[in-house]
């Protein structure tokens, strides 16, 4: 069983340059567990991908609220939860089908498929007219040699 050792929780709007904020946060915080470059690089592309989900699917017409929760756990891992009370998905599944989208033709459909590739795990829970949370999970591969 792990425990968590450190969290943070943040609330932010769902404007596109809070996007950024958003995956330099998670990449300053997963610091903590000394990721390589790769690592950190992961986890920010998952991010901004599951935010900017939140920025043009939850609330495609208003601004809304978005939560980001990130954990990390004494096994080495990092959780971050992204959550938003928007529009919600109807099928989860099919949403998580690669190319398929509900934005313009200039989206690729491609986002819950970058998360699932760059994150260990992914869940996804969504119930129209109340939201969506995905909750992302990696763990980082512990560094060999002397630390300083």
């Amino acid at each position: 069983m792990t425990n968590c050792t450190n969290e943070v929780t943040l609330d932010f709007s769902s404007r596109s340059a809070n996007e950024g904020f958003a995956r330099t946060t998670a990449a300053c915080f997963a610091a903590q567990l000394d990721p390589t470059l790769d690592e950190v690089n992961d986890i920010k592309t998952a991010v901004s991908e599951a935010v900017t989900n939140c920025i043009v699917h939850a609330y495609p017409d208003s601004l809304g609220k978005i939560r980001m929760r990130m954990r990390l756990y004494d096994d080495g891992s990092i959780e971050i939860m992204v959550k938003d009370w928007g529009l919600g998905i109807t099928d989860v599944l099919q949403a998580r089908t690669p190319l398929f989208t509900t934005g313009s033709e200039e989206r690729s459909g491609m986002g819950f498929t970058i998360m699932e590739s760059f994150m260990d795990g992914l869940k996804v829970r969504s119930t129209p007219c109340k939201g969506t949370t995905v909750t992302l999970r990696k763990k980082i591969s512990p560094r060999l040699g002397v630390r300083t």
